[in-house]
């Protein structure tokens, strides 16, 4: 079978894609989600800007400390099964109804969680701030319905990418025109949490409905108890890794908000939302080869870890071609985007694009994890990036404002991804590969 792209390709370029249908099936899947993550980015920043514009660094600022709120509790609600259940998926494709049967019910269970966590921890940071806690109830409640992510983890284990971008990328422009016509009515604040809230619900029908074109349905899908107990023995570590992750990925944000307020949290906010402006090419990458890397880990440890080489040497020479202008021009950016309004947030983007290099390796290092099933290393890998940035950012917003923050967020990614590896015996290898590709990034 030849996908029908190919044929557009030079002839050089289809002899040697002729019969090697997994790198085709890697290089049509890339392509699908790339160019879904480019009209995301593209789309996603127009919006964000005209918001952040409408908003003011004040407003904006409250809206950002409640998607902190919420980002750092979300992942509670996937239980990190994405990638356990594309593999399981992949291994075992006759098992499907019984998979994402239960997959779908721990996940569903695992959004009402999220929700009681999230709505707990902002009325315990924020009592007496009504507005906050509403933002992040309306957001949070979107994590029930991810339980139709279970589709797209079936979709992926196909390598069939283009059905789940078609499904989420409909609700996202949907949302977006939405979102738009709101801005033009001058609507209040809560109107785009609930905007938020349907992009979620939109998606999830989306997927059904091409689930059910694909001539499959919901209705076979049955629970296994002896499955969630083999997959949550599994996904646990994950799923506090990921908490994890979100905590010293946000945590700055909701300390910045706690301590200095709203209209410095808005500056930072917008920072970082360009410093991360990239950040779903290494996502794109690394989910698109996954599948592969499986295969190679199931060949040889040698053949593996070439590929892993390869892929952190991508990983950083593309942080390295984004990070160097932007550091140049972070403040024409920020004023051309954002206005003069966000100015202070010019110096904190020249920093913070710097630690795109370590996120980005840290999604690459994850298909090591993940390969290899060492998910508890991995949880203490991320446990001690958490904590370092808390302590980072406790010591240093009081001194240097958001700056400080943004000092932090550098040396605990920096830690979390490498320095980590450096410590812990089963990543040193993984140490050393880091550090090639920091050096020499040659990813061919």
């Amino acid at each position: 079978m030849k996908l029908n792209w190919i044929n557009i390709l030079p002839g050089f370029i289809r002899q040697k894609l002729e019969g090697r249908l997994t790198l085709q099936k890697t290089m049509d899947n890339t392509a699908w989600m790339m160019g879904d993550q480019v009209l995301r980015q593209l789309i996603g920043l127009l919006v964000g800007v005209w918001l952040a514009r409408y908003l003011g660094p004040s407003l904006y600022g409250e809206f950002s400390y409640a998607i902190a709120i919420v980002m750092i509790v979300a992942p509670v609600a996937m239980l990190a099964l994405d990638d356990i259940s594309i593999r399981r998926l992949a291994r075992d494709p006759s098992n499907q109804d019984e998979t994402l049967g239960t997959v779908f019910v721990l996940m569903a269970l695992g959004g009402v969680l999220a929700f009681a966590l999230a709505m707990l921890s902002i009325i315990l940071a924020r009592p007496d701030d009504a507005l906050v806690r509403w933002l992040v109830g309306i957001l949070i409640a979107g994590t029930i319905f991810q339980a139709f992510h279970a589709i797209e983890f079936w979709f992926e284990s196909q390598m069939q990418w283009k059905f789940t971008v078609f499904a989420k990328t409909s609700a996202f422009l949907l949302v977006s025109l939405i979102k738009i016509a709101l801005i033009l009515l001058q609507a209040p604040l809560i109107a785009f949490a609930w905007a938020g809230l349907a992009e979620t619900v939109c998606g999830a029908i989306g997927l059904l409905l091409v689930y059910r074109q694909r001539g499959c349905t919901v209705r076979t899908w049955r629970f296994s108890r002896p499955m969630a107990k083999s997959l949550l023995k599994d996904s646990w570590p994950l799923v506090f890794a990921t908490v994890l992750t979100m905590v010293y990925l946000r945590i700055d944000q909701v300390m910045l908000g706690s301590m200095l307020g709203s209209e410095a949290l808005g500056n930072y906010s917008v920072a970082v939302r360009v410093a991360e402006v990239w950040a779903f090419i290494p996502l794109v990458i690394c989910s698109a080869t996954f599948p592969a890397m499986v295969e190679a880990e199931a060949i040889s440890d040698e053949l593996f870890y070439a590929q892993m080489q390869k892929l952190y040497s991508l990983m950083v020479l593309l942080a390295y071609a984004f990070a160097l202008p932007v550091t140049f021009f972070a403040r024409e950016i920020i004023e051309l985007l954002f206005s003069s309004a966000y100015a202070e947030a010019g110096p904190l983007l020249a920093v913070l694009a710097w630690t795109g290099v370590f996120t980005s390796l840290g999604v690459a290092r994850n298909n090591l994890i993940v390969a290899k099933n060492w998910t508890r290393v991995n949880l203490v890998s991320i446990a001690l990036g958490a904590v370092l940035n808390i302590f980072l950012n406790y010591l240093l917003i009081p001194r240097y404002g958001p700056m400080g923050a943004v000092a932090a967020t550098f040396v605990s990614y920096w830690f979390a991804v490498h320095g980590t590896c450096l410590l812990l015996p089963p990543l040193r290898k993984t140490g050393g590969m880091i550090t090639r590709a920091l050096l020499l990034p040659k990813p061919w």
